[in-house]
């Protein structure tokens, strides 16, 4: 008897776990789809990249005022030199940081 009580307390433990999961995995689906709609397909880039993992020509895309290169073929996402650094700058700061930016921004 004891051992039957022991196997339902595991399997109600499973299926939290597989609760807790489904709804981590929506909510990641949900975000992705935000960012995902902020991606812009750029029609002429300036530069013509080859994608340095299977020599495919790269689309180039904007996301949050930054541009990247994405092979078409194998979905690499290619970025410059400081530029994961900045999106994760832009994305983490909010809007608040966003509007500080503007009023802190030097004008050229």
């Amino acid at each position: 008897m004891a051992d039957e009580k022991d196997r339902f307390g595991e399997t109600m433990r499973l299926v939290e776990r597989a609760k807790e999961d489904i709804y981590f995995a929506e909510r990641d689906r949900e975000v992705l789809e935000k960012l995902r709609a902020r991606l812009r397909r750029v029609e002429k880039a300036a530069h013509e990249r080859h994608c340095p993992n299977c020599s495919i020509l790269l689309e180039s895309y904007t996301f949050e005022g930054f541009l990247l290169d994405r092979c078409g073929d194998c979905g690499g996402v290619w970025l410059d030199k400081g530029e994961l650094e900045g999106i994760i700058h832009k994305i983490s700061r909010g809007p608040l940081g966003a509007w500080i930016d503007k009023l802190t921004a030097k004008i050229d």
